[in-house]
């Protein structure tokens, strides 16, 4: 197996990231993705989508959206074969400088507190729950 590669998802990636995020990615408490909806992602913003991809298949994503405000993090997924591997600080990592570099100054990681395995990588990653904010959600279709 060759060392992952971190890189932009490609048009032609998306069928395979919606795969991929059936096995690798939480899928329980949230919205179905949909191929229309990671195409307006990519459309929007092509650097958004960061993924791993090893030996021509996908084993990781995160997408580091930037509002021109205010940076987020969304759907940090490794392949459980290439857990606990350093593969998800990668993302992590590559995700922050490309928020620096377009001047970001703070990110806030979206992460379900039942999703108790993705507590220990961004903790260790310096990130913590902050209690006195809680997420309001809205349907839009």
């Amino acid at each position: 197996m060759e060392d992952a590669i971190l890189r932009a998802a490609q048009p032609s990636d998306l069928a395979h990231v919606l795969e991929f995020w059936q096995t690798a990615a939480e899928n329980d408490s949230r919205p179905v993705d949909t191929r229309a909806a990671i195409e307006a992602l990519v459309r929007r913003d092509p650097e958004a989508l960061i993924l791993a991809v090893e030996d021509g298949r996908v084993v990781g994503t995160i997408i580091a959206g930037w509002d021109g405000w205010r940076c987020h993090l969304y759907r940090l997924a490794v392949a459980p074969d290439r857990r606990r591997a350093g593969l998800g600080g990668r993302l992590i990592n590559a995700a922050e400088q490309r928020l620096r570099d377009l001047g970001g100054s703070r990110a806030d990681a979206m992460v379900l507190d039942a999703n108790e395995r993705a507590h220990g990588i961004w903790a260790a990653h310096g990130y913590h729950p902050q209690n006195e904010w809680s997420r309001w959600v809205k349907p839009l279709t």
